[in-house]
């Protein structure tokens, strides 16, 4: 089949990487003309793991390929997906559809044969049928399908999801369409993953509920954390007790410094907007922002706190500021609230992340950066785990307690049993552990 696929971002370009892989004959089409000579010089823009070496191998079988015109591009397309940013727009968190619209207008603007449209962008219910309309109206006699078709992937695992995903959701208004797709994701019958096909509101709305549920998982865990740290409990234990339920299942019951990335914050505005859009307000999920944003700088709070209630004047090592490990994602991590906070309180950040460096930079103005946890650590007076990349999960503990000015370790993401730390002469601070033993 020939997909086509408008947008390079995160989820347009794994994913038309991915189609190339199952052997379908793919284009992705990208206007920013930076990214696009990145790519069809064999550079992936972005950090995932495993795509740069997928990409080469389809691009140099002949399989995948780049372009920024979309009118010829399109043509004879079997599929046409558009996958284009919708971030949180200003002021209301509603989802910004101004470049999915836009798109719209210029696939209705060229045109030529029949063919299936389908939307992989996040975006909120109704949006689909306005994409429908507004290309009907620069076409009128335009023969197409507009379908909704979700994506699922998890930064750093992105490769995985995709090619061996729980399931595919495809929002359809016709046995044609519905076709069409089964035919895009034929190669997934062999492991038997089952497509879900629905209307398209109802597909619309399974990939906010999903992320919405994921997104109140954490939350929630994250408020039994600050009940263990009153009452003397144990959250990971608390998690491992209510995970082996398999009503609830163990996955997003980590405690840490509060969900972020390019999903999450957004998708949850969207869905609260959409709920009083529509007369259902969404109180839960409007919970679930309101504590997430609170627990961030709850988090610099507790690294104060561990400090003796004063950092001004103190070096503070930070290690990992990504939203999570694999990526090299800055978008609302918990690292945009705690370092210029921590800034402003009178510290001084020394910071490193395996990935995330670069574009941590440019956000974090005031700190400095080394390569490694031991370059943090050498003079610092306290240590601070606020991402949990590999990295940083089997540090000589010993060998931070000699560099460090003071014994003060701060782990957000309770990657370090609290005896180990103890041991090597270190004072530890977590998250949602009533019982640390000095």
């Amino acid at each position: 089949m020939k997909i086509v696929m408008i947008g390079a971002g995160y989820v347009g370009l794994v994913s038309g990487v991915c189609f190339s892989d199952f052997g379908h004959q793919v284009i992705c089409v990208e206007k920013d003309q930076n990214k696009l000579a990145k790519l069809r010089a064999g550079k992936v823009p972005i950090f995932e793991p495993g795509l740069e070496m997928l990409m080469e191998r389809n691009t140099r079988e002949g399989r995948l390929r780049f372009s920024d015109d979309l009118k010829s591009s399109i043509v004879d397309a079997d599929a046409i997906f558009i996958a284009v940013g919708t971030p949180a727009r200003r002021g209301d968190g509603f989802a910004d559809l101004t470049f999915v619209y836009d798109t719209a207008r210029e696939i209705g603007e060229s045109l030529t044969t029949d063919t299936v449209i389908v939307t992989k962008s996040t975006v909120p219910v109704g949006t689909n049928r306005e994409i429908k309309r507004i290309i009907t109206a620069c076409k009128p006699k335009a023969a197409f399908e507009v379908v909704s078709n979700p994506e699922f992937l998890r930064e750093g695992s992105a490769i995985e999801d995709f090619m061996r995903p729980d399931r595919v959701v495809v929002g359809v208004e016709s046995e044609a369409a519905e076709a069409v797709m089964r035919n895009v994701y034929r190669p997934l019958n062999l492991r038997e993953t089952p497509l879900v096909v629905t209307d398209l509101e109802t597909a619309e709305t399974i990939k906010y509920a999903a992320n919405a549920f994921l997104a109140t998982k954490i939350t929630f865990i994250n408020e039994i954390a600050d009940l263990c740290e009153k009452t003397g409990g144990d959250v990971q234990q608390v998690a491992k007790g209510i995970g082996l339920d398999s009503r609830i299942g163990g996955k997003f019951l980590h405690a840490g410094p509060g969900y972020g990335g390019s999903c999450f914050p957004k998708d949850t505005l969207a869905l609260v907007q959409t709920g009083q859009r529509y007369g259902a307000p969404q109180r839960i999920v409007e919970t679930v922002v309101a504590v997430n944003d609170a627990r961030k700088s709850d988090m610099t709070r507790k690294i104060i706190d561990a400090c003796g209630g004063n950092v001004s004047g103190k070096r503070i090592a930070v290690l990992g500021v990504t939203f999570k490990p694999n990526t090299d994602d800055m978008r609302d991590a918990p690292s945009l609230v705690i370092i210029p906070e921590l800034i402003s309180a009178g510290a001084s950040i020394t910071a490193c992340d395996p990935e995330g460096g670069a574009e941590a930079r440019k956000l974090l103005a005031g700190a400095d950066w080394v390569d490694d946890a031991y370059s943090a650590a050498d003079g610092a007076d306290a240590l601070v785990i606020i991402t949990e990349w590999n990295a940083f999960r089997g540090l000589d503990l010993s060998k931070v307690a000699e560099l460090l000015n003071s014994p003060v370790f701060v782990d957000l993401r309770n990657i370090y049993p609290a005896e180990e730390v103890v041991a090597a002469g270190l004072t530890l601070t977590n998250v949602g552990k009533g019982h640390v033993k000095d």
